[in-house]
Formats: structure tokens, sequence, C-alpha cells
């Protein structure tokens, strides 16, 4: 082959690979690397905010039902709603549905797998929120699978608010569901049990293992149902009754003598024998007895 035609072929090559090269460039990248749609990588549960999704549809579905007081028509606020396994549910009902999320990741997914919602995700800390401007003053149930770090935080929150949510329907660690509603006498009884149970009655719906979630918490988990009371106002004064309660149990196995002398200034008054017996033994009906007895010998006007 002579130098000629030689460099004829070479450049003719050359060529041919500046097409293939150009024809490469030219094509879009997703012929070539696989990527998932956007806002469609998998979400993982964040420490941060306690998250723990449920998995199991049978039991989301079971909870998102489980309002006992005809919601129909009416207001409900979601709690940590995450990836929707009870909101899916909860759109299924003639309700007005809201729901209020802290992760800005699970706002996105919301967002984008239930249109519905628009205007209706809230995008913020519970603990935060104002209350009263929810639902613009109207009344409304709550319902949520909380994050367990903040939940007890959750229901103080809810019973402050008490003239607007007649019911909660919520998921909690199983040792915290069964201090809410623990009776009298019971070793869990404690500070949330009768400030909760002065205006709601507990049901205990559920108990939940660890493999319904994802990922499983270490705990065993639990559903209850509070239902305000049709007279949820104190025979007290309800300032007072919420220190008394929280002094009572500062030292749960003293009697109340000596926890609430602070308070008492008739010595006599420290006679009666309700101040012989331990903050347990106390029903919410004598925890307000207690407290009127106290009040009226000290005139007690100072906050919480």
């Amino acid at each position: 082959m002579n130098t000629e035609n030689h460099l004829s072929i070479t450049f003719h090559v050359f060529m041919r690979s500046l097409k293939n090269i150009a024809l490469l460039f030219s094509l879009p990248c997703k012929n070539f690397i696989k990527l998932p749609p956007q806002n469609t990588f998998p979400l993982k549960a964040k420490k941060s905010y306690g998250q723990h999704f449920l998995t199991n549809e049978a039991t989301s579905q079971k909870i998102a039902y489980s309002l006992l007081k005809n919601p129909g028509g009416k207001n409900v606020l979601e709690i940590g709603p995450g990836k929707g396994m009870l909101t899916k549910y909860l759109l299924e009902q003639d309700i007005h549905l809201k729901v209020i999320e802290a992760d800005r990741d699970m706002v996105d997914y919301l967002n984008e797998h239930f249109p519905k919602l628009a205007d209706d995700i809230i995008f913020l800390d519970f603990l935060k929120t104002n209350m009263y401007k929810v639902f613009d003053g109207e009344p409304f149930y709550v319902i949520g699978n909380f994050p367990y770090n903040i939940s007890s935080q959750i229901v103080f929150k809810i019973i402050n608010a008490k003239e607007i949510v007649p019911e909660m329907v919520g998921m909690f660690q199983k040792e915290m569901a069964e201090r809410i509603i623990a009776p009298p006498g019971s070793k869990t009884y404690g500070v949330i049990s009768v400030l909760t149970q002065a205006y709601y009655t507990g049901t205990m719906l559920m108990k939940i293992p660890p493999g319904a979630f994802n990922p499983p918490p270490k705990v065993d988990s639990a559903v209850i149902r509070l239902t305000r009371k049709e007279n949820f106002e104190l025979n007290c004064n309800e300032k007072l009754f919420r220190t008394v309660v929280k002094m009572a149990f500062n030292s749960r196995r003293k009697m109340m003598r000596n926890t609430l002398k602070p308070l008492v200034n008739d010595p006599e008054l420290l006679k009666d024998e309700i101040f012989e017996m331990r903050p347990e033994q106390l029903s919410v009906q004598q925890f307000e007895a207690l407290t009127a007895k106290i009040d009226k010998q000290t005139n007690y006007e100072s906050g919480d």
C-alpha cells in the first residue's frame, strides 16, 4: 500500500471516529445512566424526628377509622403524616383533613403523592403551632403516629386546647400509652395520667409490635383514644390543680403532708386524712377536692 492510500484510509477512520463521538455526546444522559425520577429516592426515617414508618396496611386502615365521635364532614388534623400511611385512609373519609409535618423531605413527598392535600399541608413543628389558628378557631379532631420523643408534649398541648379538641387517636410507645390511661393505685399512674384524665376518658385500642414499622423501634407501641368528657370543667382552681399534682408526684412515695407543705399555710389543714395518702392513691376527683381545700386557705393566684 502506497503512502497516499494509507493516509486516505487513516483519514476516513479518524472522521468516522469523530462522528461516533459527536453522536455519543448528542444523546441524553438517561440513555446511559438510569436515574430514579425526581423525589422518588427512598426516604429514610430520621432519628432527629423520632420517625418510625408504619408499613402494615391493615393496621394503618384500622387506626385511620378509629375516631369514635363520627367526624363526618368535620375538621381533622393528622400530626406527623410521614409517607402518608394513615393519610391515604383518612382521605377516603368525609372530613376536612389537614396534616402538619416538620420534615421538609416528607412535605415534598406528600405534595407529590397526595396532590389532593395541596393547601392543607402545614410545614411546621406541631409543638410551635397555635392550636386556635389551625382551623380558624373551629373544633378539630387529632390523629397520628406520634414521634415518641415528643409524645407526652403533644398530649399536654392537646390538654391546653381541650376546648377545641373533642377527641384524639394516637400511636405512642406502649409504656407511655399505658401511663396516660393508668388508673389510680397503679405503678404507672402519675402526672400525665391525672392531668389527662381530668378532661378526657382514655381507651386502649390496640398494641402493635415493632415489626409493623420501618425501621422497627426497640419498644412495643400502642394506640389509644382520648375522648373529652361531657363536663370537662374542674371544680377547683385549674392552675393550682396542676401545681398540686406536679408537686405531689415529685416524691410519689412520700405522704402529701410532706410534699405539699409549702402550699399549706394552716397547720390544721395538714391533719386532714387526705394528706396522709400518697399521690398514686388519689383519683382525679380527690385531687380536685384537695386542690379546693388548699385554695380556700391560700387564695392561690400564681401561674403554672
